[in-house]
């Protein structure tokens, strides 16, 4: 009986290592999306885009709304994150906004939602 529970004990720690470490030995990969940057508020509520709601879109990122980029031809969203904690979004951004552009970056989910680092944009 020992020996099992040692097992079951040696087995669960196993498992804890395995769990915090996948993460780390499989780090995001950097990847290109193509689509355009929206502003996550408007485009959820009423579907607005495009050319016609740059300036509510710009208006509303530089007032906190989160920025998105729409991808082109699945119609995903990823909620665009900066390189870096503690950092802005770079400027392009809104320079950008409501404008078609490839991020290279690095995907990430959490909770079910997708999550764009900017290390690029053109």
């Amino acid at each position: 009986m020992m020996k099992k529970i040692t097992f079951l004990s040696g087995l669960v720690g196993f498992l804890m290592i395995f769990i915090v470490l996948v993460p780390v030995i499989y780090a995001a990969e950097t990847v290109k999306v193509t689509g355009e940057i929206i502003d996550t508020y408007c485009f959820a509520l009423m579907g607005a885009k495009g050319e016609s709601h740059r300036q509510c879109a710009i208006d509303c990122v530089k007032k906190g709304i989160p920025a998105g980029l729409l991808e082109d031809g699945t119609n995903k969203v990823y909620v665009l994150l900066p390189n870096k904690d503690k950092s802005p979004l770079p400027t392009a951004v809104i320079d950008k906004m409501a404008k078609k552009v490839t991020i290279t970056g690095k995907v990430y989910t959490s909770g079910g939602s997708q999550f764009l680092t900017i290390e690029s944009i053109k």
